[in-house]
């Protein structure tokens, strides 16, 4: 049996593409494509080309280049402690919820962070006042472990969220037999 382990991510200004460069080793701006080693802070795409002859600038020719899309962006106002036991998984989906539909109650076994691309998203959830919170297209969610939640769309356009999930390893990434959830 593996040894256990805790993966752990701290988050301050929640992005999820910052999540994506981090999770890569990229440190860039959103937008930038550039063919230099260099990342460069232009939102389009740079090339250093000389005037050498053609043999010169084919044996030095840059790499292909890179490009950083932004999918998405939500802020928090506090601190982001993202938890997981034992070796993780990490997923990364674009869920669309169409008028009057919802996520059914569940539960995770790890935590996932998302940004509402689009719509009203309406969580019912234990960790709200009232047991209910409404995120609007911009505002980022994060949603812990263990815990039964339902996520709904109550407006008349479709929700889109951007959700990445770090769940430990093997299990899925939303639990559906509440049996296997903390008790509300």
């Amino acid at each position: 049996m593996p040894a256990q382990r805790t993966v752990r991510i701290r988050l301050a200004g929640l992005a999820i593409a910052a999540l994506v460069l981090a999770a890569t080793g990229c440190a860039a701006d959103p937008g930038v494509i550039t063919a230099s080693p260099t990342i460069a802070a232009s939102p389009t795409p740079t090339t250093s080309h000389t005037a050498a002859a053609p043999a010169t600038a084919a044996a030095t020719a840059s790499p292909a280049p890179v490009t950083v899309e932004e999918l998405g962006r939500g802020e928090q106002e506090a601190a982001v402690d993202v938890e997981v036991t034992g070796p993780a998984q990490v997923a990364f989906r674009r869920i669309t919820i169409a008028p009057g539909a919802g996520t059914g109650q569940h539960c995770h076994d790890g935590q996932l962070i998302a940004v509402v691309e689009q719509g009203v998203f309406t969580h019912y959830a234990p960790i709200y006042p009232g047991g209910v919170h409404e995120y609007q297209a911009g505002d980022s969610i994060v949603e812990g472990a263990h815990y039964v939640h339902e996520g709904r769309n109550e407006g008349t356009e479709d929700v889109v969220l951007l959700v990445s999930y770090v769940i430990e390893a093997g299990q899925p990434l939303a639990e559906t037999d509440l049996t296997k959830c903390d008790a509300p």
